[in-house]
C-alpha cells in the first residue's frame, strides 16, 4: 500500500545537509559512487568497520582510536568495538568553551536561566573537584533524583569527567521505585533537590528523600540543590547544599581517560513487570552513536537550538545532553507541558528560537485534542524539525503537525529505546516524510523485520531485529556476572541477532512502521494485531482522549478489551460504543474490533509517559503488578481490577 508523501526536502536543504557532506566524504575517501541515502545505508552495512571508524574521524572524537575497530564482530553478544581505544565522554561534550550559550533552562513557573559554554566548563570543574574531595573516582556511581535543570547536566559531566558512572531518575519517582533502581547500583553520592514544580504545585520531597537515603547504605554524601525554595529542607550528617559542595576555586578539569567500553551510564528498564534491569552503556559507544544520530540524522550543528521534552528518568535526557558535542544550544524544560496553559512549550519555542523540537507522540495527540494550533498563534520561523518518540506516532498526528504547526519541516518519528540509549529507526534530512512512517533505518545498523520463523520479510508485520553488532550495544547488565540476563533479554529468540521487542514493518520506501511492543501484541483467533493500529482509529473520535487495549484469555482464545478515557462530562453509552466499533471495523479489520469497551477515568503510565498495557493485562487476569512505584499514577490500576463486565462464567 502506497502512503502519502507529506514533505520533501528542497534541493538546497539536501545539498547543505551534513548527511550529504558525509556521503560525499565516503565517496572521496573510499572510492565509492553512492548517490543517495539508501546507497549510503547499504555501504554502512557492507563496510561496517570502515563506517564506524569514519564516524570517529568525521566528528573528530577526542581520544585515541587504536588500531583495531572491532573484535568478534559477528558475535552477538560478544563483539567488542574499538578494544584499544581510550577517551573521556565529558571531554567530548565540553570541547566548546566559548561564550556561546550552551544551556537554557525554562521552568513551568516562569523561571529562566542560561549558561555559556565557558561557564558550563567552569561549573563542571567546580563540581568535579567537589566529587574528588568526596572520594569519587573511576568506576564509582553517582546517582541523581533531579529535575531536568542545569545542575543535573553539570553533575553528570563532572561525574563522567572522573570516569565515574552516572545514573538518574526524576523526583516524581516513588520511594520503592528509586530504591529498586539505585539500590542495585550502590551509589557513593546522591544528588537531589528540595522540591520541584508540576502542574502549578510546588512539591516538597524532603520526607521522601530522607526515606530513600535511610535505605541506601552506600551513600556517603547527599547533595541538595535549592530548586524550589522550600524552607523545610533535608537535614543530616551526610547532607550538604550544592553551593557548599562545589569548589569555587577550581578552574581546570583533569579528564580521566577510560576504555571505549568503560561504563558511562546505568539506565533502567521500566520495571513494571519486575525489578528494573540495570542496563550499562559504555562511554565510547554512546558517544559515537549520538554523534551519528545528532550530526547526520538530525542535521544538528552549532547554530541550532535543540529541545526535547523529557525528564531525567527517560533516555531522551541522555540523548539530548549529547547535543553539546556539536556546540548547539540546549533548551531544558521541567514541569507539566500543559502548565500554565497548553501553548506554553510553543511560547518557549518562539522565545528561544528552537530549531529542533523533540517531544512525545502523546503530547502531540493531547495538543490536537486541546485545539492548539501553533501555526496560527506563534512565530516559528527557525523551527526546521520536530522529533517524536515514546510511543507510536499515528498518521493523524503527522497530519496535525503539517496542518497546524508548520508545513515546511522534517517530522522525524524516531524509535529505539533505553536498551541502546538511541534509535534503530529515525529521521533523515535528505529523505521525504511519508505519512505514518519513520523515515529510515539508522546508519550502521542492519535492522530487519522477521517473521516467527526468523526469516526477513518486507511489507508485512513482524519482529524488529538487528542482524549485526554495533558500538552502542550495552556493555551488559549490572550485577549480571555470567551475562545470562543480558543474553535472555535480547539474543535468546533469534540466534546471533538482537531482538528488540517491537512489532513493526519495513515499507516500500525503506521506511519503518511501528505497531507497538511485541509483548503487548493482541492475538485474537491467532491473528497478531499491534495495539497502535487500534489506538489510531479510536483516538480519531473527538469524545475519546486516550485508550488502552489488552488481550483477555477466555475459552482457549483471546478477546480484545478496550478501555477509553473520555472528555470531561461524557459517559460511554451504546451509541459511542457502536461509533468506536464502526470506526475500527471500517478502517482496520473485523479482527481489530474489541469484544468489550469500558470507560475509565485514567490510564496508567510510566513516569516517562508510556502507557502500560502489560500491567493492565495482569490486573484484569487477577495477577499482582509488581513495582507500581515505576508508574506515574499507580492508583489508575484500581479502575481495571474486578470489573464485572470481564468476569468469566
Amino acid at each position: 500500500m502506497t502512503t502519502e508523501q507529506l514533505w520533501q526536502p528542497s534541493a538546497d536543504t539536501i545539498a547543505d545537509a551534513n548527511m550529504t557532506h558525509f556521503l560525499q566524504q565516503v565517496n572521496a575517501d573510499h572510492q565509492q559512487t553512492l548517490a543517495n541515502y539508501h546507497d549510503l545505508y547499504q555501504w554502512s552495512l557492507d563496510d561496517n568497520e570502515t563506517f564506524w571508524s569514519m564516524i570517529w574521524d568525521y566528528f573528530q572524537v577526542i581520544g585515541d582510536k587504536g588500531a583495531t575497530v572491532v573484535e568478534k564482530k559477528d558475535k552477538l553478544p560478544g563483539a567488542k568495538w574499538f578494544p584499544q581505544a581510550s577517551l573521556n565522554f565529558a571531554e567530548n561534550m565540553l570541547r566548546h568553551r566559548d561564550d556561546k550559550v550552551a544551556l537554557v533552562f525554562r521552568g513551568e513557573n516562569g523561571a529562566r536561566q542560561q549558561l555559556t559554554y565557558s561557564e558550563l566548563y567552569q561549573q563542571v570543574a567546580q563540581f568535579a573537584e567537589g566529587l574528588k574531595q568526596q572520594g569519587v573516582s573511576k568506576g564509582d556511581r553517582v546517582a541523581a533524583m533531579m529535575p531536568n535543570c542545569i545542575e543535573t547536566i553539570v553533575a553528570m559531566l563532572a561525574t563522567t569527567s572522573l570516569g565515574a558512572i552516572w545514573s538518574s531518575c526524576s523526583p516524581d519517582f516513588g520511594v520503592q521505585g528509586v530504591l529498586d533502581r539505585f539500590g542495585q547500583i550502590e551509589p557513593k553520592v546522591l544528588l537531589t533537590v528540595d522540591g520541584y514544580f508540576y502542574n502549578g504545585k510546588n512539591l516538597n520531597i524532603k520526607d521522601k528523600v530522607a526515606d530513600i537515603v535511610s535505605q541506601l547504605d552506600t551513600v556517603e554524601c547527599v547533595v541538595v540543590v535549592n530548586f524550589s525554595d522550600q524552607s523545610d529542607t533535608l537535614a543530616g550528617d551526610t547532607v550538604v547544599g550544592y553551593d557548599a559542595f562545589i569548589d569555587n576555586d577550581a578552574r581546570h578539569i583533569e579528564f580521566v581517560t577510560t576504555d571505549f567500553n568503560h561504563p558511562l551510564y546505568i539506565m533502567f528498564s521500566s520495571g513494571t513487570t519486575g525489578v528494573p534491569k540495570c542496563i550499562v552503556h559504555g562511554a565510547g559507544g554512546t558517544l559515537l552513536q549520538h554523534l551519528k544520530e545528532h550530526g547526520l540524522h538530525t542535521d544538528l550543528r552549532a547554530e541550532d537550538t535543540l529541545f526535547y521534552f523529557t525528564t531525567c528518568g527517560w533516555m531522551m535526557w541522555n540523548w539530548l545532553v549529547s547535543g553539546l558535542a556539536h556546540g548547539a544550544t540546549l533548551v531544558l524544560f521541567d514541569g507539566s507541558p500543559f502548565a500554565p496553559e497548553p501553548e506554553f512549550l510553543w511560547d518557549v519555542a518562539e522565545q528561544e528560537g528552537i530549531t529542533v523540537f523533540g517531544t512525545s507522540a502523546k503530547y502531540l495527540a493531547a495538543l490536537e485534542k486541546a485545539g492548539v494550533k501553533p501555526r496560527k498563534s506563534h512565530q516559528l520561523d527557525r523551527l526546521r524539525a520536530i522529533l517524536t518518540t515514546g510511543s507510536v506516532l499515528p498518521p493523524e498526528s503527522f497530519d496535525y503537525v503539517y496542518r497546524d504547526i508548520k508545513t515546511d519541516l522534517c517530522l522525524s518519528s524516531i524509535s529505539g529505546g533505553t536498551d541502546i540509549v538511541s534509535c534503530f529507526a529515525l529521521g533523515c534530512p535528505i529523505l521525504p516524510v511519508y505519512r505514518g512512517e519513520l523515515q529510515c533505518r539508522g546508519l550502521g545498523l542492519a535492522v530487519a523485520i522477521y517473521n516467527e520463523n526468523g526469516e526477513a520479510i518486507r511489507g508485512k508485520k513482524g519482529e524488529l531485529v538487528c542482524e549485526n553488532s554495533f558500538p552502542c550495544m550495552p556493555v551488559g547488565f549490572w550485577n549480571d556476572d555470567d551475562g545470562q540476563r543480558y543474553f535472555n533479554a535480547y539474543f535468546a529468540r533469534f540466534k546471533n541477532t538482537w531482538a528488540h521487542g517491537d512489532f513493526a514493518e519495513l515499507t516500500e520506501h525503506d521506511g519503518v512502521i511501528i505497531y507497538g511492543r511485541s509483548d503487548a501484541v493482541l492475538n485474537p483467533g491467532g491473528v497478531r494485531i499491534g495495539t497502535a493500529e487500534i489506538y489510531r482509529q479510536v483516538e480519531k473520535i473527538d469524545a475519546v482522549l486516550e485508550s488502552i487495549a489488552v488481550g483477555q484469555q477466555i475459552d482457549d482464545d483471546e478477546r480484545v478489551v478496550l478501555f477509553v478515557k473520555l472528555r470531561d462530562g461524557i459517559t460511554l453509552d451504546d451509541d459511542l460504543r457502536q461509533q468506536i466499533k464502526k470506526t475500527i471495523r471500517a478502517n482496520a479489520t473485523p479482527r481489530h474490533v474489541p469484544a468489550i469497551i469500558l470507560q475509565v477515568r485514567d490510564i496508567p503510565r510510566t513516569i516517562s509517559g508510556k502507557i502500560v498495557e502489560l500491567a493492565v493485562r495482569q490486573v484484569i487476569h487477577g495477577e499482582t503488578v509488581n513495582n507500581t512505584d515505576a508508574l506515574a499514577n499507580p492508583e489508575a490500576l484500581n479502575e481495571f481490577r474486578d470489573r464485572p463486565e470481564l468476569q468469566q462464567e
